[in-house]
């Protein structure tokens, strides 16, 4: 009957048609009446299949005319599931559950309103001046928002109930939003705010929106409603840890005009909650996709389907999950719906190029590498003529930047040949394909001593020996740098198991050539110089060499920073991804080591338990025939005594690992403050010299005509996003040790980033 609930409420395959659910529910209902101990997945499905809610209210509204316990425990497990939510979309979720069961009669409407008002009142006091903190109201916009968008699943049995106290919950949203903080444009909240107003003057009701309890209203009506309540909620005092747990929903991203969405602002609302309760809580991408096409609303909705994928893609500061599953999930909408899906992409990427110079770096970035896995896996074919004009265009224009790095990435999925014949209808574009020649190996037409070095690695002469020879054979040691590497990145270039190989083998020696900071710098400069050609392995071989830690953190900004690095910032993604990189390496293993240490913490907790319940289990004595004896059963006792042993000896093997992951992750969090002074210490030594006033030539409504930045201009406003998009992601390394960045210089440079 699991099946029979997955399928509940599913539309009918043609656009625009909806079935006859009654038939359906009645049949689950049977199964239900059958299996009363199944509550747990009932809930379940709401919780992975939101979209399907209204249903399921039906289900435990029927259930509740039979038998009152069933639908109490489900009831108490939604409300305690509401309570203790730490995920902040099942909170949303769980509160329209609670919402859609008032409609089947199975919550009291008093109840709910409660609730609500127990939301607004943790909202207010948020962001009161006097005992709350009004530096950040994400936590208190997202109560609102909660509140507000259960309000199209129930605001008609609750105007029709308890009109008063919806009334009253009404006001105290409008006078919430009279004294948050406003922002300059109107934000998702105000938004749906005036959606809710409108749906309210209409009588509460919304096309999107299943309303499958009238079928049973005269059935519902005679089942018992349960009570329920909310606590008062704390108020977090950090305002990081309340941003970082309450994401705002800032503004929705507008693709296509609004004459494409067919349907109410309401009702575009609705669907948009759907398809992003799909993303959130399917995890499955190819069922992803099937409910995705299959909601049931009486209208297209392609458009807004691109749009709200899209919008989670593109998310800042990062999305809820990795780009690969928005890639996978789109590829599958175009393959269910073939005659639909991909030309609203095609429209979606063309409107994103046209607007890819106001875009943030980072989603930029995203777009990029999206759009080259995407086209990987529908033969290359894309309209490539549309953009042939990008030639002509500066060659710091994002557009052109933008088309270059996706050839680059394609390039990468499959070789060179094969995306040179993608573009022959746009041969204009063969000039931003990079150079097709692999390796530049310095010594290729000939070098005594890098023959002889590479005759002695493929001799396999030991490590030792191969010291001993660079010792006596090259008195220059940026010479033996040179020819070592060089050398050494030759025989390792066939593939990435090479490379491996090589930094496994000789890693020794490259770190007795390059021990401190400056020959690092010279090693990342071979690594680049080798493979000038290949974008890609330059920034493998630097990260894995990071991997290893024959390079730095360190090295690796100073080096990306060097002036011929700087001069390619508004021209090549290259010198970004380096240091993207080095960022998200030192970053994880932060992480990595926070984990390992919980992991050994909680192992020690594990080990000090089993000592104390053999110290428990000897302790107890009864007496018998007025002698003191052993209470615990002896057999019981020996195995504790066992358990202890063992437990003992892994309590001190985990201490000793738990001080050396401890000393590992001090090391790591001072190579950590010592990368993000050191970036932003060049950000902003470089920003400093080069950052001149940007002139833009702009009509009367503020818009850019053609694109006359220049490349200076292009260069900051290049810079100045990455630095934004750095501290927006790493915000939680950064601030730790901003007053250790020169305020005079950093403050004027985070404004205008």
């Amino acid at each position: 009957w699991r099946s029979l609930l997955l399928r509940i409420g599913d539309k009918c395959p043609e656009y625009g048609g909806t079935g006859d659910h009654k038939e359906h529910i009645d049949t689950c209902y049977s199964a239900l009446l059958r299996e009363w101990e199944n509550s747990e997945l009932l809930l379940q499905c709401a919780e992975q299949l939101p979209h399907k809610i209204p249903f399921y209210g039906v289900l435990v509204g029927l259930v509740n005319l039979e038998n009152e316990n069933f639908a109490k425990r489900v009831v108490d497990t939604t409300h305690s599931r509401f309570q203790d939510a730490l995920n902040c979309n099942k909170i949303r979720i769980m509160l329209r559950f609670l919402t859609v069961l008032v409609c089947s009669n199975v919550i009291q409407p008093a109840s709910l309103v409660g609730i609500f008002e127990t939301l607004l009142s943790s909202a207010t006091a948020t962001i009161d001046e006097d005992t709350g903190n009004p530096s950040w109201q994400s936590r208190a916009d997202f109560y609102v928002t909660c509140i507000l968008s259960s309000l199209p699943w129930g605001g008609a049995e609750l105007i029709e109930q308890v009109p008063d106290e919806l009334e009253r919950v009404m006001v105290g949203v409008q006078s919430y939003l009279s004294i948050r903080f406003e922002l300059e444009e109107k934000d998702f909240l105000e938004d749906l705010w005036e959606h809710i107003q409108v749906l309210s003057s209409n009588g509460w009701k919304a096309e999107s929106v299943p309303r499958p309890h009238l079928s049973f209203e005269s059935q519902l009506v005679a089942g018992s409603s349960h009570p329920i309540s909310c606590p008062e909620q704390p108020i977090e005092k950090e305002k990081h840890e309340a941003m970082l747990k309450y994401p705002q929903r800032l503004c929705r991203l507008n693709i296509f005009s609004s004459s494409k969405a067919e349907m109410q602002p309401i009702d575009r609302f609705v669907v948009e909650e759907y398809l992003l309760d799909v993303l959130f809580f399917n995890g499955c991408r190819k069922e992803c996709a099937s409910f995705m096409v299959g909601l049931p609303v009486p209208f297209r909705y392609e458009y807004l389907m691109a749009e709200t994928i899209f919008s989670q893609l593109l998310l800042l500061p990062q999305a809820p999950f990795k780009p690969l599953y928005y890639t996978l999930v789109i590829i599958d909408l175009c393959k269910a719906l073939p005659g639909a899906f991909p030309s609203v992409v095609v429209g979606a990427v063309r409107a994103l190029f046209d607007r890819i110079a106001d875009m943030d770096m980072e989603c930029r970035t995203r777009l990029i590498l999206w759009f080259s896995h995407h086209l990987s896996n529908f033969q290359y074919i894309w309209p490539w003529g549309e953009w042939a004009y990008v030639k002509d265009l500066p060659r710091w224009a994002p557009q052109r930047v933008f088309v270059q790095e996706v050839l680059e990435r394609e390039i990468r999925l499959s070789y060179w040949d094969r995306i040179k014949q993608s573009i022959e209808n746009a041969p204009e574009l063969e000039e931003l394909l990079p150079p097709k020649g692999g390796a530049n190996f310095k010594y290729e037409d000939g070098g005594e001593l890098s023959a002889e070095f590479s005759s002695m690695v493929r001799a396999r002469k030991s490590v030792q020996q191969l010291i001993s020879w660079i010792e006596e054979s090259i008195t220059q040691p940026h010479g033996a740098v040179e020819v070592v590497i060089q050398t050494l990145l030759d025989i390792g270039s066939k593939s990435f198991t090479h490379l491996i190989t090589v930094l496994e083998r000789y890693g020794q020696i490259i770190g007795k050539l390059c021990p401190d900071h400056d020959t690092q710098i010279l090693l990342i400069g071979e690594v680049s110089s080798y493979w000038k050609n290949n974008t890609q392995m330059t920034a493998t071989t630097i990260d894995r060499m990071m991997g290893y830690r024959l390079i730095s953190n360190l090295a690796i900004v100073t080096w990306v920073f060097s002036p011929s690095n700087i001069d390619q910032f508004h021209l090549s993604e290259r010198p970004w991804e380096i240091l993207r990189n080095a960022i998200n390496k030192t970053h994880n293993r932060i992480t990595d080591l926070r984990k390992e240490i919980l992991s050994l913490e909680k192992g020690i907790s594990l080990a000090e338990k089993a000592q104390k319940e053999l110290e428990g289990a000897e302790s107890k004595f009864e007496v018998v025939d007025g002698k003191p004896v052993q209470a615990e059963n002896l057999g019981r006792l020996k195995r504790l005594k066992g358990y202890a042993s063992k437990a003992k000896d892994e309590e001190i093997s985990l201490k000793e690992s738990l001080e050396a992951k401890e000393a590992l992750f001090a090391r790591a969090l001072e190579e950590n403050k010592a990368l993000f002074l050191s970036l932003y210490k060049n950000f902003g030594g470089v920003l400093k010299e080069r950052l001149p006033p940007v002139s833009m030539e702009v009509d009367q409504e503020n818009e850019v005509i053609g694109y006359n930045i220049g490349e200076q201009e292009q260069w900051c406003l290049t810079t100045l996003g990455y630095v934004k998009a750095f501290s927006r992601q790493y915000a939680t390394e950064i601030w730790p040790h901003i007053d250790m960045l020169d305020a005079e210089v950093f403050h004027p440079l985070f404004r205008r980033a």
